[in-house]
């Protein structure tokens, strides 16, 4: 394992807008279920009786009348639609849909999907969607034998979604001379610096707890709140985030946030590795033998301990530091994880573990 970290020359200050957005400025997800046809033998099966319900449906809507048991093709698979509706979108322009298959379907590629309404939380249809899937994945198979790659059930529709209508509760720039930065995460030291750069820019401006600052804007016009708004985005904050190491034990992966500090500790690093060898062979009886042809099977046991070593980590003043001194060790993710469990348990790692 080799971990890395770029730390940056200078305290450079992070912009508003990269750590804070405006209250009533959030995406909305929209969702809804479709199909997709035009497969090469790869849709749902039979047994998934809701993708011939549905195609029935649409048949019918399209004035004809078939019904769904006569239905047999696995060129068609049932699917969910997911998309990311943004305020200020307005009906006619073009989003990116997400298209994942719900049934048995082999794999969705050269797929087409059909019009599908899209609705946010509220029930309204907001996007409707459509368009040919780009899949990256593939699936092969012959033989008894299958080859995939990525995911072929799961495929975008880049510009498939059309907005049919803005969305209601977007916010209204000029309801209110006061608008609300909504921090991306809570933290009362930087809300105040937060506040504090905003003022220094000209501006009127107040934390009101750890994640919201309330900012004043002119009145003027509209022209002039959406410049000043654009000028309060681009405003530097000296950001100071608190101390976390976030582990996935699944993957492997460990993040450790620029704060993290490590006092004086000694850490022995070692492991047991066991090898299983078999070895099969047949033992036959002698010509005109009576007996019979047996499979003799042969293990050979290997245990060997690796070679640990006791290594002192100094006190450590920035997180570039602790990285060397971890690489120095050359643990492997797992070993690692350990590692700065067993550290925070002995007082020597000042930072919050999360374990995903």
């Amino acid at each position: 394992l080799t971990l890395s970290v770029t730390l940056p020359k200078s305290a450079d200050a992070a912009r508003v807008k990269d750590i804070a957005q405006l209250a009533g400025y959030s995406d909305m997800a929209i969702v809804g279920f479709g199909i997709v046809t035009g497969l090469d033998g790869t849709g749902d099966s039979q047994a998934v009786q809701v993708t011939d319900q549905a195609l029935g449906a649409m048949l019918e809507r399209l004035g004809r009348q078939v019904s769904p048991q006569a239905l047999r093709t696995k060129n068609a698979a049932l699917v969910m639609v997911s998309a990311t509706f943004a305020p200020f979108a307005t009906p006619g322009s073009r989003i990116d849909v997400t298209v994942s298959s719900v049934g048995d379907a082999k794999s969705l590629r050269g797929g087409s999907l059909v019009p599908t309404p899209l609705l946010g939380d509220d029930g309204q249809i907001y996007v409707t969607a459509a368009g040919q899937l780009a899949v990256s994945g593939f699936s092969a198979s012959g033989a008894g034998s299958t080859v995939t790659k990525n995911l072929p059930t799961v495929g975008r529709v880049p510009d498939g979604g059309i907005v049919t209508q803005a969305l209601a509760r977007e916010l209204d720039l000029n309801a209110t001379p006061e608008l609300t930065f909504v921090l991306h995460q809570a933290d009362f030291t930087t809300a105040a610096n937060m506040a504090a750069a905003i003022r220094a820019a000209g501006f009127t401006a107040n934390a009101m707890d750890s994640r919201r600052v309330s900012v004043t804007v002119p009145q003027e016009s509209r022209e002039a709140r959406i410049a000043a708004l654009a000028q309060i985005e681009s405003v530097g904050v000296k950001t100071d985030m608190a101390a976390k190491v976030v582990m996935n034990g699944r993957t492997g992966t460990v993040i450790m946030g620029a704060s993290v500090r490590i006092g004086q500790v000694a850490i022995a690093h070692g492991g047991l590795e066991v090898e299983i060898a078999s070895t099969n062979s047949v033992s036959q009886p002698g010509t005109f033998g009576r007996g019979g042809t047996a499979r003799v099977r042969n293990a050979e046991l290997k245990v060997a301990e690796a070679e640990g070593a006791v290594r002192l980590l100094q006190p450590t003043a920035s997180l570039g530091e602790l990285v060397t001194a971890l690489n120095t060790l050359g643990v492997k993710p797992s070993d690692l994880i350990d590692i700065l469990q067993a550290m925070r348990s002995a007082g020597a790692l000042s930072a919050e573990i999360e374990v995903q």
